[in-house]
């Protein structure tokens, strides 16, 4: 057994580098012959001045059997409250967004059409607008040309000289009147500088568009051989900051049946302020050093409490320990792993494995220590019945995948195809999981139940009866709060309020750590170690579950009326 969680270990190891490095806030997403219709890149909270920069390129459709005009091609990004949940309607949404000319609401809402015949991507803004729009504006028909012929961004040497002065003079005239046009109405916004949008443009060699909700720009497309590019920026003004979803769409590929299949490859980068992380992640890496620091002090006075009464400390109590350390030093990795994600726009190799590692053996620890808790073991008894060794063998390798599937989907980008189904696969076995730890509880309720009825110690069982019960509440409590409860407060709060979501989850875990270590305390008086036993019972308990401190040590038994004590020497 202990060869096989070895080779369980180092193979999550090797498996965990693997996939640290493809888990960042610089998202890249290579689709291959994909067919679905909608592909779902990213959300993200964006406060004011926050940025959005896409860059489509290798984009391959099959342009004879579309029509672009009724089913076009392109991306949305729409603002939305909650991760998923779009701004425009249901009755809407049984359209491809794409076709939409107006909204029900206020929402900002901005399309980019992709026509690949005429080498432009059309711009739709709709809602309330208050964005800024750097990218490459559409010229004529002969600088589209070039762009045809090119292998590059740039028309070659040849293909400029064939196009006339006049010409030549309008296409470099068109950029500089549309940068003239919005830079009075820009530069006074949200604290976006002069400079700020000069570099932005100078850098995409692009024009700047305020969208305001009736400006409609048209942007260049390139054809490289037989694949289209585009790339584009964003700042986000002050009225339009929240929560945003961006999306690519093949409407084609909406009628039942028809798959055609496309190919691309998009990078896209957020940005706020501050760095790389979304409103709702800025405080967590705070949020989850200050929780280390409350775990690893109520690790520390568990401990304490261990020394105390060290005559009545059994095994489980210092795995209990080794739990609230594991979680404290998960949380420490954890944190440091969003500090560099904000800083460099990705995690850093050797912080994020650590980790992942802490955070397999947390999971593993935990559902282990609230199994033999349920169970009783190491307080009553010394062995486990059959049915709670399969319930060990059952939900040990289930956590060890609900943490593989966790991991993967923080390496997963959320367009793959692969992001849906593992998260599917993680919920199905986090819920499996959760009910299945909740078996040993129950059926040491129901032993004692039986217990009280035929033993003779009714009254004795009962208050062990009444223990378990209180155990079992606190449980459901946790999970239910956990995974329903703080999932249905984060969908009520504000985008950049949801960091709340994971600081109830980690205050309620330290609550119903410490309500459990406060239960099953080593202390003289609790009623769990006061239970009496049988002569039999005894002999074996001290032969199994007595630890070493207790050698040379009276045991004192109580009789049945709990009054009279008889001393008998172990020695």
């Amino acid at each position: 057994m202990a060869e096989a969680h070895k080779g369980w270990f180092v193979a999550g190891c090797v498996f965990l580098l693997l996939l640290c490095d493809s888990h960042a806030r610089i998202h890249k997403l290579t689709l291959m012959n994909e067919t679905r219709s909608v592909i779902d890149l990213n959300n993200f909270g964006f406060f004011v001045n926050g940025t959005l920069e896409v860059k489509l390129s290798a984009l391959r459709v099959q342009e004879s059997l579309v029509n672009y005009s009724l089913q076009p091609v392109g991306f949305s990004l729409s603002r939305s409250r909650v991760n998923g949940v779009l701004s425009y309607t249901a009755e809407e949404t049984e359209l491809c967004p794409l076709t939409l000319t107006k909204l029900t609401n206020d929402e900002p809402l901005i399309l980019f059409l992709i026509d690949i015949h005429s080498l432009r991507v059309k711009v739709n803004a709709m809602g309330v607008q208050d964005n800024i729009l750097i990218s490459k504006a559409a010229g004529d028909g002969g600088q589209r040309k070039a762009r045809d012929v090119s292998t590059t961004d740039k028309p070659s040497n040849s293909d400029a000289k064939t196009l006339k002065p006049s010409e030549q003079e309008q296409q470099t005239k068109k950029p500089k009147e549309a940068q003239n046009i919005t830079k009075p109405v820009v530069l006074k916004k949200d604290n976006v500088t002069e400079e700020n949008l000069k570099s932005d443009a100078k850098d995409l060699e692009a024009t700047t568009f305020h969208l305001d909700g009736r400006t409609q720009p048209s942007l260049a497309l390139d054809k490289i051989n037989t694949t289209y590019a585009f790339s584009f920026r964003i700042v986000i003004g002050s009225k339009a900051e929240g929560l945003y979803s961006l999306k690519f769409h093949y409407c084609q590929n909406r009628v039942p049946r028809f798959r055609l299949p496309y190919s691309f490859t998009v990078q896209v980068t957020e940005k706020n302020p501050d760095g790389f992380l979304s409103a709702a992640e800025i405080p967590l890496s705070r949020l989850y050093i200050c929780m280390a620091a409350v775990f690893f002090a109520a690790a520390m006075v568990w401990v304490y409490t261990l020394m105390k009464h060290r005559y009545s400390v059994f095994k489980i109590h210092w795995l209990m320990a080794a739990l609230a350390f594991t979680k404290s030093i998960s949380l420490v990795f954890h944190s440091i792993n969003y500090h560099f994600i904000n800083t460099e726009g990705h995690p850093i190799e050797g912080w994020a494995v650590m980790y992942y590692i802490t955070h397999l053996l947390k999971g593993a620890l935990l559902f282990i220590t609230l199994a033999l808790i349920g169970t009783g073991w190491a307080f009553v008894k010394y062995i486990l019945s059959d049915k709670e060794k399969k319930i060990f063998m059952i939900v040990i390798p289930l956590q060890v995948l609900a943490n593989v599937a966790y991991i993967i989907i923080e390496s997963t980008e959320e367009g793959s195809s692969e992001y849906n189904l593992w998260k599917e696969i993680l919920f199905l076995v986090d819920l499996i999981c959760c009910g299945a730890i909740l078996f040993p509880v129950v059926w040491s309720i129901r032993h004692l139940q039986e217990a009280s009825n035929t033993d003779g110690k009714a009254a004795m069982n009962l208050e062990k009866l009444k223990l378990f019960r209180h155990y079992y509440v606190m449980i459901v409590c946790y999970i239910y709060f956990t995974r329903i409860i703080a999932i249905l407060l984060k969908i009520t709060m504000p985008f950049q309020w949801q960091w709340c979501y994971e600081f109830l989850v980690e205050v309620s875990t330290l609550i119903f750590f410490v309500l459990t270590g406060y239960k099953f305390r080593p202390a003289s008086n609790n009623p769990y170690l006061q239970l009496p036993q049988d002569e039999d019972d005894v002999e074996a308990d001290e032969v199994v579950t007595e630890s070493g401190a207790l050698e040379g040590i009276s045991k004192v038994k109580k009789t049945s009326n709990g009054r009279e004590r008889q001393k008998e020497s172990t020695l």
